[in-house]
Protein backbone atom coordinates (compact mmCIF):
# COMPACT_ATOMS: atom_id res chain seq x y z
CA UNK A 1 0.00 0.00 0.00
CA UNK A 2 3.13 2.13 0.58
CA UNK A 3 4.07 2.23 -2.59
CA UNK A 4 0.45 3.09 -3.87
CA UNK A 5 0.71 6.48 -1.91
CA UNK A 6 4.28 7.39 -3.21
CA UNK A 7 2.71 6.74 -6.71
CA UNK A 8 0.04 8.97 -5.69
CA UNK A 9 1.90 11.94 -4.73
CA UNK A 10 4.03 11.64 -7.23
CA UNK A 11 1.36 11.25 -10.15
CA UNK A 12 1.12 14.37 -11.68
CA UNK A 13 3.07 17.09 -10.34
CA UNK A 14 5.58 17.27 -6.91
CA UNK A 15 3.77 18.63 -4.03
CA UNK A 16 4.92 21.74 -2.34
CA UNK A 17 3.97 20.60 0.87
CA UNK A 18 6.17 18.28 3.25
CA UNK A 19 6.15 14.75 3.00
CA UNK A 20 3.64 13.13 5.03
CA UNK A 21 3.76 9.55 6.75
CA UNK A 22 1.83 6.76 5.65
CA UNK A 23 -1.01 7.47 7.82
CA UNK A 24 -1.48 10.87 6.12
CA UNK A 25 -0.95 9.14 2.89
CA UNK A 26 -3.33 6.82 3.49
CA UNK A 27 -6.04 9.73 4.78
CA UNK A 28 -4.93 11.42 1.02
CA UNK A 29 -6.18 8.64 -1.17
CA UNK A 30 -9.33 8.11 0.90
CA UNK A 31 -9.97 11.89 0.35
CA UNK A 32 -9.67 11.95 -2.78
CA UNK A 33 -11.92 8.45 -3.41
CA UNK A 34 -14.58 10.53 -1.23
CA UNK A 35 -14.61 13.46 -3.78
CA UNK A 36 -15.17 10.99 -6.59
CA UNK A 37 -17.78 9.01 -5.07
CA UNK A 38 -19.38 12.05 -3.87
CA UNK A 39 -19.44 13.36 -7.77
CA UNK A 40 -20.33 9.91 -8.55
CA UNK A 41 -23.88 10.01 -6.09
CA UNK A 42 -24.56 13.66 -6.21
CA UNK A 43 -27.45 13.35 -9.05
CA UNK A 44 -28.80 10.36 -7.20
CA UNK A 45 -27.31 7.85 -9.68
CA UNK A 46 -24.52 5.83 -9.17
CA UNK A 47 -24.20 4.07 -12.16
CA UNK A 48 -22.01 0.96 -13.54
CA UNK A 49 -20.49 3.51 -16.22
CA UNK A 50 -19.18 6.00 -13.54
CA UNK A 51 -18.07 3.12 -11.53
CA UNK A 52 -16.09 2.13 -13.84
CA UNK A 53 -14.55 6.11 -14.78
CA UNK A 54 -14.09 6.02 -10.99
CA UNK A 55 -12.07 2.68 -11.13
CA UNK A 56 -10.15 3.78 -14.09
CA UNK A 57 -9.23 6.98 -12.71
CA UNK A 58 -8.14 5.33 -9.58
CA UNK A 59 -6.05 2.57 -11.07
CA UNK A 60 -4.89 4.13 -14.23
CA UNK A 61 -4.15 7.61 -13.19
CA UNK A 62 -3.25 7.23 -9.63
CA UNK A 63 -1.36 3.23 -10.04
CA UNK A 64 -4.04 2.29 -7.16
CA UNK A 65 -3.65 -1.62 -7.95
CA UNK A 66 -6.99 -3.64 -8.85
CA UNK A 67 -7.37 -5.97 -5.97
CA UNK A 68 -7.21 -2.86 -3.80
CA UNK A 69 -10.08 -0.64 -4.89
CA UNK A 70 -12.68 -2.60 -3.19
CA UNK A 71 -10.84 -1.84 0.17
CA UNK A 72 -10.45 1.61 -0.58
CA UNK A 73 -13.96 2.47 -2.30
CA UNK A 74 -15.51 0.95 1.23
CA UNK A 75 -13.37 2.57 3.52
CA UNK A 76 -13.65 6.41 1.63
CA UNK A 77 -17.78 5.47 1.38
CA UNK A 78 -17.62 4.73 5.12
CA UNK A 79 -15.76 8.25 5.52
CA UNK A 80 -18.52 9.75 3.46
CA UNK A 81 -20.78 8.24 5.88
CA UNK A 82 -19.37 9.67 8.77
CA UNK A 83 -18.65 13.19 7.66
CA UNK A 84 -20.51 16.57 7.65
CA UNK A 85 -19.80 17.68 4.81
CA UNK A 86 -17.06 17.75 1.93
CA UNK A 87 -14.50 20.17 3.79
CA UNK A 88 -12.41 17.52 5.91
CA UNK A 89 -11.70 15.68 2.57
CA UNK A 90 -10.99 19.03 0.99
CA UNK A 91 -8.41 20.12 3.91
CA UNK A 92 -6.09 16.74 3.67
CA UNK A 93 -6.15 17.48 -0.11
CA UNK A 94 -5.09 21.11 0.28
CA UNK A 95 -2.83 20.34 2.96
CA UNK A 96 -1.00 17.49 0.73
CA UNK A 97 -1.64 18.60 -2.76
CA UNK A 98 -0.25 21.28 -5.12
CA UNK A 99 -1.93 23.56 -7.58
CA UNK A 100 -1.42 21.35 -10.27
CA UNK A 101 -2.53 18.21 -8.57
CA UNK A 102 -5.81 19.90 -7.70
CA UNK A 103 -6.46 21.17 -11.04
CA UNK A 104 -5.80 17.63 -12.39
CA UNK A 105 -7.96 16.48 -9.72
CA UNK A 106 -10.66 18.70 -10.89
CA UNK A 107 -10.27 17.52 -14.23
CA UNK A 108 -10.71 14.24 -13.26
CA UNK A 109 -13.96 14.69 -11.78
CA UNK A 110 -15.33 16.55 -14.63
CA UNK A 111 -14.62 13.47 -16.01
CA UNK A 112 -16.55 11.86 -13.90
CA UNK A 113 -19.34 14.34 -14.30
CA UNK A 114 -19.73 14.06 -17.97
CA UNK A 115 -19.12 9.90 -18.16
CA UNK A 116 -22.80 9.96 -19.54
CA UNK A 117 -22.30 12.95 -21.37
CA UNK A 118 -24.45 15.54 -19.65
CA UNK A 119 -23.99 17.50 -16.35
CA UNK A 120 -27.30 18.29 -14.23
CA UNK A 121 -27.48 20.96 -11.56
CA UNK A 122 -26.11 18.79 -8.55
CA UNK A 123 -23.46 17.87 -10.14
CA UNK A 124 -23.26 22.25 -11.26
CA UNK A 125 -23.00 22.73 -7.72
CA UNK A 126 -21.03 20.36 -6.11
CA UNK A 127 -18.11 21.05 -9.23
CA UNK A 128 -18.15 24.82 -8.26
CA UNK A 129 -18.80 23.92 -4.38
CA UNK A 130 -15.10 21.70 -4.69
CA UNK A 131 -13.01 24.20 -6.57
CA UNK A 132 -13.81 26.92 -3.96
CA UNK A 133 -12.56 23.70 -0.93
CA UNK A 134 -9.95 23.27 -3.24
CA UNK A 135 -8.76 26.65 -3.32
CA UNK A 136 -8.68 26.99 -7.35
CA UNK A 137 -10.32 29.83 -9.28
CA UNK A 138 -13.10 29.72 -11.34
CA UNK A 139 -10.57 29.87 -14.06
CA UNK A 140 -8.88 26.89 -13.08
CA UNK A 141 -12.13 25.30 -12.71
CA UNK A 142 -13.40 26.04 -16.50
CA UNK A 143 -9.93 25.46 -18.22
CA UNK A 144 -10.37 21.72 -16.94
CA UNK A 145 -14.03 21.82 -18.08
CA UNK A 146 -13.05 22.70 -21.38
CA UNK A 147 -10.42 20.36 -21.47
CA UNK A 148 -12.28 17.54 -21.01
CA UNK A 149 -15.02 18.39 -22.96
CA UNK A 150 -12.32 19.37 -25.90
CA UNK A 151 -11.03 15.73 -25.06
CA UNK A 152 -7.32 16.69 -24.15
Amino acid sequence: MIDLFKRLFNADAPTNKTSAGPDAEENVIVAVCALFLEMARIDGRFTEQEMQRVLAILTGKYGLPPEHSDALLAEADRELKESVDLWQFARVINDHFGNAQKEKLIERLWRVVYVDGKMDAHEHYLMNKLAHLLRLSHKQLIDAKLKVLHGN
